[in-house]
């Protein structure tokens, strides 16, 4: 019989076991451990779980066997754990954005036709250029709604004239508004309508920011098991933002006063995700 869960917003649904499943194959798991995990969660569920419950469980059974799949599939928390600010995810996006091509510039401030305007995550390359306002929210269930939306269409037209730099090719394109959560759907009705490009979790259907994240192989250090988060803090103040600056300044660790052991853990967390990621 089909039970209902809690979605983060309160809201109800019935709980779809393929969309459990391809989380779990997205992270990697093999077909015997998707179907082991899922006969396991299935035994739990009950009238009204929350999803975090299930998820929780999924990811304990997951990284008693695949850690680096763990990693994986914690994506989604490992974005709210960039917080409390939203400056990391600004900086997250903007690498992002390079491993697709574009140079970036982040905390920019630019004059608009009629008023400056702060802009989170501006982005360019020889065939596109864009920017972006970047909305953080540090738990799940938090939407970016209508006016947001329509705030974000308003810079677009005030900002058609300028620049991002210098150069022929930094004319704005566009204006996208991104989150690590999701739009309502009165949200995602007016982008489409007036051509405001935006980018959640899950939206659009395809590629969308967890669709980009993963095609990028890009995991920011928040993913890591064996960092807490203070030290992910710490290390993301020295603009490390990925599991893969670590590999490439691992003298950077020092910062975080670790023994050898624990030295050497962190360095082959990272080692492995991004090696699965390749």
């Amino acid at each position: 019989m089909p039970i209902k869960i809690k979605k983060a917003d309160g809201t109800l649904q019935y709980f779809k076991v393929e969309k459990l499943r391809r989380s779990l194959r997205r992270a990697g798991a093999t077909p015997d451990e998707v179907n082991e995990i899922i006969s396991d969660v299935d035994k739990t569920l009950y009238e009204g779980i929350k999803t975090q419950e299930i998820y929780s469980h999924a990811f304990s059974l997951l990284r008693n066997s695949l850690p680096t799949a763990a990693a994986r599939y914690s994506l989604r928390r490992a974005l709210f754990n960039l917080g409390p600010t939203g400056f990391p995810f600004e900086k997250f996006l903007a690498r992002l954005f390079q491993q697709e091509g574009y140079s970036t510039r982040t905390g920019i401030t630019l004059q608009g036709k009629c008023a400056p305007h702060e802009i989170d995550v501006a982005a360019y390359k020889e065939s596109h250029s864009f920017v972006g306002e970047a909305k953080f929210h540090a738990r799940p269930g938090i939407k970016s709604d209508l006016q947001v939306a329509m705030y974000s269409y308003a810079r677009l037209l005030d900002l058609k004239e300028a620049k991002i730099c210098h150069e022929d090719i930094c004319g704005i394109n566009e204006f996208w508004l991104i989150t690590n959560t999701k739009f309502t759907s009165t949200a995602q009705n007016y982008g489409n309508c007036v051509g405001l490009k935006m980018l959640s979790w899950d939206f659009p259907k395809t590629n969308n920011l967890h669709d980009k994240i993963q095609k990028a192989g890009v995991y920011p250090v928040t993913v890591l098991q064996s960092i807490n988060a203070s030290q992910a803090s710490t290390l993301i103040s020295r603009d490390i933002v990925l599991c893969r600056d670590i590999l490439e300044s691992p003298h950077i660790l020092r910062h975080l006063h670790l023994s050898k052991r624990k030295h050497e853990a962190i360095l082959q967390e990272a080692a492995e995700i991004c090696n699965s990621t390749k």
